[in-house]
């Protein structure tokens, strides 16, 4: 098999398992709707059952670079896409809240396994980053944004297991043929386009504290907005509108942030990083704010603006650690990234519920616009640091 065609290959699966990723964790946030019909348990109930998916989500990442680097990226993607859909199978045979928190934490560590590995895989494979990238984060946005309407029209139609039972199916089939298609890792791309050049920096340690910072309070905005979206929309839109509709109206704003995302795999070949970091941070509080104080198609609008900000910097957050982290440290480097985000931000299932039952909705999107407010600062701080190194590095010895 030639280098280019193992390349497109891998690109594609790559690109289909981070739809699934973020398609399959979103399947219960949706779904629990139509279980707390079922069962007579509460939201609030339900929902922290979730909360060891959302940690291993996270906390498992952290392990899944070095385990691809002993075992292979491929084998590791592999197992990404058989365990997933065991895992879907494993919640849709679930009968209480044991077996839910149970499947759901087995979900969640199989979930963990994408982001470290396919990242890696999509930087080595990419023909042109920042497009590649775009893409990549496409795909993901479209599965998280379609999560909320199948799942609703799902478990409408035929039942919320089916909800999971279905997607479990095309993991597996996906997952059989992509060990039959994919042979093995491959070689880095040969001939792309702008490659993932290492950019030099003068204070590495500061910029690091300050972008952890921004992935951190970044997961939690995440997570608040992604989990809770079905049900503020369910709540404070102000429309008696059926799940299905509801869950129509999640993908529609979602798909702002897909947009979002293609944008700025362009920019990211054209414009400096730290600059358009700062410039999309600033969206967030924004957003949130905004969400937070209003109803009907105001709410709406600032939901709107909020995803457009938290996926955009998904894609010019991986493009940072694509040229700021050396080629033999990235699988490590993303491993990290995603164990920050995704670790920290796994706590906002019992926050959100704790926050919820207290002041509602109005008081979890508040709390989510003050790490949005964090994520602006933490994007000036970087800003001025890496300025300041570019400087130090033009700069001529004396």
């Amino acid at each position: 098999m030639s280098t280019e065609t193992l390349s497109k290959r891998t690109l594609f699966f790559v690109n289909a398992a981070h739809a699934l990723d973020h398609f399959v964790l979103l399947i219960y946030p949706t779904a629990v709707i139509a279980i707390a019909a079922q069962t007579g348990l509460s939201y609030a109930e339900l929902i922290g059952l979730a909360t060891g998916a959302f940690v291993a989500f996270g906390l498992c990442s952290l392990p899944m670079g070095w385990l691809s680097d002993r075992f292979g990226r491929r084998n590791m993607l592999a197992v990404f896409f058989l365990g997933y859909g065991l895992s879907c199978l494993g919640v849709a045979s679930a009968n209480g809240p044991t077996a839910f928190a149970a499947w759901l934490l087995v979900l969640g560590v199989a979930s963990a396994i994408y982001h470290p590995v396919g990242s890696t895989m999509l930087v080595n494979h990419a023909r042109q980053l920042g497009r590649d990238l775009g893409i990549n984060a496409v795909w993901g946005n479209l599965g998280a944004a379609s999560a909320a309407g199948v799942t609703a029209l799902l478990a409408a139609t035929l039942g919320w297991r089916t909800a999971f039972v279905l997607p479990g199916l095309v993991c597996l089939v996906l997952g059989a043929a992509f060990l039959a298609l994919v042979p093995g890792d491959g070689a880095p791309h040969a001939s792309r386009s702008g490659k993932a050049e290492l950019i030099p920096v003068g204070r590495p340690m500061a910029l690091l504290t300050v972008f952890a910072i921004a992935i951190i309070a970044g997961g939690m905005t995440f997570n608040i907005t992604t989990i809770s979206l079905p049900k503020v929309l369910d709540e404070r839109l102000g429309l008696d509108l059926p799940l299905a509709l509801t869950g129509s109206l999640a993908t529609l704003v979602f798909v702002f942030g897909a947009g979002a995302q293609w944008l700025m795999g362009r920019l990211v070949d054209r414009y400096t990083l730290p600059a358009l970091f700062v410039g999309l941070a600033l969206l967030q509080p924004l957003g949130l704010a905004l969400a937070a104080t209003a109803q009907g198609i105001t709410l709406l609008l600032g939901l709107v603006l909020t995803m457009t900000a938290i996926y955009g910097q998904v894609v010019v957050n991986d493009a940072m650690v694509a040229r700021y982290v050396p080629a033999q440290h990235r699988a490590k480097a993303f491993s990290v990234r995603y164990f920050l985000g995704f670790t920290v931000s796994g706590f906002v299932v019992p926050m959100l519920a704790v926050l919820y039952a207290r002041g509602g909705f109005g008081l979890v999107l508040g709390g989510a616009a003050v790490f949005g407010l964090i994520v602006w600062l933490a994007s000036l701080a970087f800003y001025f640091l890496a300025q300041g190194s570019a400087s130090e590095k033009a700069a001529p010895a004396e």
